[in-house]
């Protein structure tokens, strides 16, 4: 479908990455990973067409079609949601402009006879065909259906666009996106102002979507759920992986300690040929060789590795003193704005070691809950802290509150006590704050910066009761996993809000749900959780949990396989571990011809376009060969751990 062929930009600074060659084709779903700056959103721009690239070729079909969802979104209409939506089909909107137009005539023409009378019947017909044809006739119900799957309720669908916040107007351009099912879609972080129910409908939605996808995520469980083959950026050249997240990472740092023992043997061979070459380049019997070696090493390809960003370091939040059996008490809480009414008469009490997810869809109070539990806004009801209870907030914007003027170092030094204050520099390590960045102004960092600051200073805050509004927005996936360590081994109570999935499994131990204007509290995991709710707006019945009775299990003592069963489990793993074989061998064949393909395809003449053609569906067929005997290594993987079991 898309070819680049020796892609590169340059920069003052020197290439952001160059000769990339890749092929994207029907149907692939991409993760597109890297560090920051390594070009991930600019990668996405020039395959937008947004942006042109210094070096290099895109070539695409002169009828693809491209949907890209920025992270600077920029709307500026009065148009309702639903008219927003409506309007950005130019075909259908021309074919409903020209329907109307002869449906008027046809009723205020009184001619029914005459041969122009006839000829408007006949366009009538053509264009109710083309606008069928083009699933005109589903356009209205598609936008709703989309629309309430990524969370904007009946009324709000006619609002003026306008009075939406940014969050809300990137969630209509997405849907604007998805409603006109363009051949690829280009998503530069679109989950950050979804909610975790509107992220399971997209991943849905993703899954079934039959084009191209190529997405740019931190959050691992969507990545993982979404994509089938992940591009990484790294060092200038974008690496190639036919795996999700999950597993390309593994691969990935497989791959990085075969290059580190690679570079130290390299390093050494490089530092023994200096040694030589400084021996003997003095010694006229002795020069020709020395010369040699300096012309073999000026050669040599060095290689280099690509060091992760976060330090494997385990961080803890300091418990300031231990509190009493309960730390919060709600009695008749609740919350109105004007006539509007998001919860009310919750008399709740939270104990000591309490881990709380709170969860639901934005808007229903979840923000507003939390600072009614901080007395930070005032309402029906009263909110007592328990004895010796000390609370730590961390808000939406907490990042927005540090002093732009202070430096890094100033920030987290003002709140430190005790004897973590020596290790200061070591902990800003592990949020990637090294060296000489400890002295940089707040002013100057990055939202994603300001957000791993603030949460330093947080872990750096002693207290018993963690309240966390969307703590892991703007964080990388390793800056996640350094937080949800932390909180496992949190010894106090904790509420989070989050609507990342794979941030919250297993860590906590109950969710509060806001629904029918009260609290719901739930004691089974998030993936459960996502499923019911799933299952209730699908129409599925979903039964209540039963109280399960105590019953004394009896455990039978494993019987000895007979001799004719052992000999069939035999037979069987003999059988799956030939048919393993031959897979591995297809794979290994198959990624030798893509592997030469993929040179071949990078100096190929697209003037013939006939041979450009063959050569590129070719390529294709074989990626598409290799994905299905991925799939079926990995059947053949599972059956025989099965079977071994």
């Amino acid at each position: 479908m898309i070819n680049l062929e020796q892609l590169g930009v340059h920069l003052p600074q020197g290439f952001l990455f160059q000769h990339v060659n890749l092929q994207i084709n029907k149907g692939d779903k991409i993760g597109l990973v890297g560090k920051n700056g390594a070009g991930k959103s600019t990668m996405l721009r020039l395959l937008s067409g947004r942006d042109t690239a210094t070096d290099g070729k895109i070539h695409k079909p002169k009828d693809c079609t491209i949907g890209f969802l920025t992270q600077d979104i920029k709307i500026d209409t009065h148009q309702s949601v639903f008219e927003y939506l409506n309007q950005s089909n130019e075909l259908l909107t021309h074919l409903r402009t020209q329907l109307d137009k002869v449906n008027h005539d046809l009723v205020t023409r009184e001619d029914y006879t005459s041969e122009s009378y006839l000829n408007l019947l006949n366009d009538l017909n053509e264009l109710n065909h083309t606008f069928n044809l083009h699933e005109g006739f589903l356009w209205e119900e598609r936008i709703v259906t989309t629309l309430k799957g990524l969370g904007f309720s009946e009324e709000e669908l006619h609002r003026d666009l306008s009075t939406f916040s940014g969050g809300w107007k990137m969630r209509a351009e997405l849907a604007k996106i998805l409603v006109n099912q363009p051949d690829v879609i280009l998503l530069d972080e679109p989950t950050n102002h979804l909610d975790i129910i509107s992220i399971s409908w997209l991943e849905n939605y993703l899954q079934k979507f039959e084009g191209a996808v190529i997405v740019i995520s931190h959050d691992r469980l969507f990545l993982d759920n979404v994509t089938k083959r992940t591009l990484e950026i790294s060092m200038g050249k974008v690496l190639d992986f036919p795996f999700p997240y999950t597993k390309y990472k593994a691969a990935r740092e497989e791959e990085l300690e075969r290059l580190e023992g690679a570079k130290k043997q390299q390093d050494k061979d490089i530092k023994h040929a200096e040694e030589l070459i400084n021996k003997f380049r003095a010694k006229k019997n002795k020069a020709a060789f020395a010369q040699s070696l300096i012309k073999k090493l000026d050669k040599t390809e060095r290689i280099e590795v690509e060091k992760d960003q976060v330090a494997r370091m385990r961080i803890a939040f300091p418990l300031s003193i231990q509190p009493g059996k309960w730390v919060l008490e709600m009695i008749d809480m609740g919350k109105t704005f004007g006539d509007k009414v998001l919860f009310k008469n919750i008399n709740l009490t939270v104990g000591r070691g309490e881990k709380i997810a709170l969860l639901g869809p934005n808007g229903v109070g979840k923000s507003t809950l939390l600072k009614r539990l901080l007395n930070k806004l005032e309402g029906d009801g009263q909110v007592n802290l328990g004895h010796n209870a000390k609370i730590t907030y961390f808000a939406q914007d907490q990042a927005d509150s540090l002093d732009p003027m202070k430096t890094i170092y100033e920030t987290v030094d003002e709140i430190a006590e005790g004897e973590i204050r020596k290790d200061l520099r070591s902990v800003l390590g592990a949020f990637l704050f090294t060296g000489e960045d400890v002295d940089k102004r707040v002013g100057v960092l990055s939202g994603g910066e300001r957000t791993r600051l603030a949460l330093c200073q947080l872990l750096l805050s002693p207290s018993n009761v963690l309240i966390l509004d969307e703590p892991t927005n703007h964080l990388d996936i390793q800056s996640k996993e350094v937080l949800k360590e932390a909180l496992k081994n949190y010894e106090g109570t904790f509420i989070v809000v989050s609507h990342d999935r794979e941030f919250l499994q297993d860590l906590t131990n109950r969710i509060w749900d806001i629904e029918d204007k009260t609290l719901k509290i739930h004691h089974f995991g998030v993936q459960e959780f996502l499923q019911r709710k799933m299952d209730i707006s699908n129409g599925v019945e979903v039964n209540k949990p039963v109280e399960k009775k105590l019953e004394t299990i009896v455990i039978e003592e494993k019987k000895p396989l007979s001799f004719d069963e052992a000999k069939e489990i035999k037979r069987i793993k003999t059988q799956l571990n030939n048919q393993l074989k031959r897979c591995e061998d297809k794979i290994e064949d198959l990624e030798q011809k893509i592997a030469l393909m993929t040179e071949e395809i990078a100096t190929l003449d697209y003037s013939n376009e006939e041979n450009a053609a063959n050569k590129l569906q070719l390529f294709g067929s074989l990626k598409e060969e290799l994905d299905v005997k991925m799939v079926e290594w990995e059947q053949f993987t599972e059956e025989l751990m099965m079977i071994e079991g």
